[in-house]
């Protein structure tokens, strides 16, 4: 009746958490991966020699779901021939460089088969059947693809501020490297970065590091920057047990709990981080150079571009007064946006404006009616802090795989699940 059982929409992380658990429960010819990117990266211009990751490398692929697992890091370590060099290294967090290695390995040895430069175009939805048409065009053609269930893991948007748009030399975090090449910054240049979070310091540092001579100015809304909460207790928030305490809690109290602990992983910065920056400012202010200035309690208003500098609007909050800054470079450290992918749903879906997700991450109606679509990663609202980040990943690709099974072996789409 279907090609595939399942199509998955994009391999980043999440999605690839899905193939693999797929792949260990014998399902892996059952499902076909399409990605538009040639072949798998992972935030390249975000590669920074100084990042490292802030999560343990327990909470990888796999070992949540299945510590057995061949994909595991541990695993991935042990095929390295770096077992023994990392242990010695006694901490739980890999560079972002070593991780993204990790990603790669993962890909290359996936039996989940994967189609690179495959754009989707749409997802249909065949009531007959009550699965889906994916369209997807790869190598200058159209292919349409049946399945039982469509999986898209697309990954985040980055979010830009409204006065960013169309000019040159102002770009996102997730653009660091590239951007900061293009501006050709000498020992004199400046740069600003707007935004107070881990992406924020991390841009700054490396900025600090990579370029001498040139100046930072770090526009923050607070006083100053905030440690990140990683304490135990806190770090709860992430466990895969969590997922069923928000989404079943009383949605005011889920809102509550997700403001009051949005800084074990929003607007803050590691505190090993936050030192190394106090210390160069510090020392620079021994020394004169004075390369770094944290712009306290302000808010970027407006900006323009003319002759390869952007010049910013700042309003001081404290005073009320407004300056003008200009700059070679504008880094926005501005976070994320994670919306329901509504834009690959055809008409054939209807209308699905207030859609939402389920507990078993699948879209349904504003009527409570399922679709036969798992989304992967808009899911905080409903699921938790940890439900779009790496903490996750394993453990709802095995619930997923479980369900894709399960619906393969009864021959039919998926009963309703509670809300």
């Amino acid at each position: 009746m279907f090609d595939r059982e399942l199509v998955g929409v994009g391999l980043g992380p999440a999605n690839l958490g899905l193939a693999i658990a797929l792949e260990e429960a014998g399902a892996a010819a059952d499902a076909l991966f399409l990605d538009r990117r040639p072949g798998f990266d992972w935030h390249p211009d975000m590669l920074l020699s100084s990042s490292t990751m802030q999560i343990s490398y327990l909470k990888d692929l796999a070992t949540q779901r299945d510590p057995r697992s061949a994909y595991t890091f541990v695993n991935y370590l042990h095929e390295r021939g770096r077992m023994s060099d990392f242990i010695n290294k006694q901490t739980f967090f890999p560079s972002r460089l070593e991780f993204t290695d990790y990603l790669s390995w993962a890909v290359d040895r996936l039996q989940t088969p994967v189609t690179w430069g495959a754009e989707v175009v749409g997802v249909e939805l065949d009531e007959h059947t009550g699965g889906c048409v994916v369209s997807w065009r790869s190598g200058g053609r159209l292919h349409r693809t049946t399945t039982r269930h469509v999986a898209v893991g697309v990954g985040s948007t980055p979010r830009m501020p409204a006065w960013s748009a169309g000019l040159d030399g102002v770009f996102h975090n997730t653009r660091l490297l590239g951007g900061l090449r293009t501006a050709g910054l000498t020992g004199r240049s400046r740069v600003a970065v707007v935004g107070q979070g881990q992406s924020a310091a991390e841009a700054v540092r490396h900025v600090l590091e990579t370029y001498p001579g040139v100046s930072v100015d770090c526009y923050i809304s607070s006083y100053g920057m905030t440690p990140a909460d990683d304490s135990p207790f806190a770090n709860r928030v992430f466990d895969p047990a969590a997922v069923d305490d928000f989404y079943f809690a009383d949605a005011s109290v889920r809102d509550e709990l997700l403001g009051r602990h949005r800084s074990t992983n929003y607007s803050s910065v590691d505190p090993d981080l936050l030192s190394w920056l106090y210390d160069f400012e510090y020392h620079e202010k021994i020394t004169g150079e004075g390369r770094l200035r944290f712009q306290r309690a302000t808010r970027v208003t407006g900006a323009t571009a003319a002759g390869g500098r952007v010049t910013l609007d700042v309003l001081r909050r404290m005073t009320g007064t407004r300056t003008r800054e200009s700059y070679d470079a504008v880094v926005c450290a501005t976070g994320f946006t994670s919306p329901l992918p509504r834009h690959l749903l055809g008409a054939s879906f209807g209308d699905c404006s207030d859609a939402w997700l389920a507990r078993d991450y699948r879209v349904h109606r504003a009527d409570g009616s399922p679709l036969p679509v798992f989304v992967l990663g808009a899911t905080e609202s409903g699921h938790g802090l940890g439900s779009g980040l790496l903490s996750n990943v394993a453990v709802r690709g095995g619930e997923i795989a479980a369900q894709v099974a399960a619906s393969a072996r009864s021959g039919g789409v998926l009963e309703l699940a509670g809300r």
